[in-house]
């Protein structure tokens, strides 16, 4: 089993290398070899995705990926910019499947900001289109207008496009999530006012046919922003688009108490999957060692299962998270009274203690 290691940026360096620890002490073979990515590759090489990196990424099973990103690097080209390279990666290995599990651990109820009524026993499945959209939809840019509302202006553009069988892939995914969880989906879109979501949500319909059992529901992007806050333990699946699954998903992670604790996996149709943590490189932090490793560990559990098929592996570690968690220990993302703060590292090591001793 081939595993590409590219920490990227910032707190990404710190965050992966707990989760190879992690790796490490389980009792499987793995080759694992890192990269540069990000801004630490455009020092190095000119580019934040060099080609002897990605060609590690697409001979890889899997690739775990920290962060990337620097306010310094704001300036450059936006095709220098540190986050291509994840634009980059997603397009070249065709990872047009996003998973972000929002779920909330019984020990953290008290750290989100929302009534503990209303999560405790939240696990929530986000899915995220992740090629299409318009973060890649063409014709894009900017232009001086002749003929627009302000002739003569300058003006800027990009164009949200879906094609069928785009919708198509991402919303069987969906299903077949759902019908191993609590066989429900919903379908989030914009179908009031933009046509390319109405054509999203008639395409998501003609597939459900082939779905009898989960029950699907459609929701305005709006709404559904303002239900994850009113009623979050209401979903099972939330499907969309790659705009809307960006935003919806960040704040869904706010339920759980920290973006710190939200994995994600994005998947191609071979299951080759790239798995980082949902949140950024945090420039402001890096280097203090405070920053959340778990959200990165959970990656790598998600890596064990899906790309890697070692599920009893990935339970190990999520247990493991568990344990630690439950012995009272925070990073300060998630430190509340009466728990015991710790740095990026001493967590790390308290997860791969609680995985020794099973």
């Amino acid at each position: 089993m081939k595993i590409a290691v590219l920490p990227g940026d910032g707190i990404g360096t710190e965050i992966v290398a707990e989760a190879v620890k992690v790796l490490e002490v389980l009792d499987l073979k793995f080759e694992m070899e890192s990269a540069l990515v990000g801004g630490a590759a455009y020092e190095a090489h000119g580019h934040p995705l060099p080609e002897s990196t990605l060609k590690l990424a697409k001979e890889a099973d899997a690739v775990l990926f920290g962060a990337v990103g620097d306010w310094k690097y704001d300036k450059l080209d936006r095709p220098l910019r540190p986050e291509q390279a994840i634009l980059g990666l997603r397009k070249n290995l065709g990872l047009f499947a996003n998973f972000r599990p929002a779920i909330c651990y019984e020990q953290l109820v008290g750290a989100s900001s929302l009534k503990p009524e209303l999560i405790a026993g939240l696990d929530i499945l986000i899915i995220r289109e992740l090629t299409g959209d318009i973060y890649f939809g063409q014709p894009r840019g900017r232009r001086t207008a002749v003929d627009g509302h302000f002739p003569g202006a300058d003006e800027a553009f990009d164009t949200m496009r879906y094609s069928r069988p785009e919708i198509e892939r991402i919303a069987r995914v969906a299903f077949e999530a759902a019908r191993k969880r609590g066989k429900k989906v919903t379908s989030v879109d914009k179908a009031n006012v933009l046509e390319t979501f109405q054509f999203w949500k008639d395409v998501v319909t003609e597939v459900h046919k082939d779905y009898q059992d989960v029950e699907l529901e459609h929701m305005y992007v709006d709404n559904a922003a303002m239900q994850l806050v009113k009623k979050p333990k209401a979903f099972d699946v939330i499907v969309t688009g790659n705009m809307f699954g960006d935003i919806l998903s960040d704040e869904a992670s706010m339920l759980t108490g920290s973006i710190g604790m939200l994995p994600s996996a994005s998947l191609n149709s071979s299951n080759q999957g790239l798995y980082e943590p949902s949140h950024g490189s945090a420039p402001d932090i890096a280097g203090k060692g405070v920053a959340n490793p778990l959200a990165t560990i959970l990656s790598a559990a998600m890596m064990l299962r899906f790309s890697l098929n070692q599920e009893e592996a990935a339970q190990r570690i999520e247990n493991a998270v568990k344990n630690v968690l439950a012995q009272g220990l925070r990073t300060p993302d998630i430190y509340s009274e009466g728990t015991t703060k710790v740095g990026t590292a001493q967590m790390g090591d308290a997860v791969v203690k609680a995985l020794s001793a099973q």
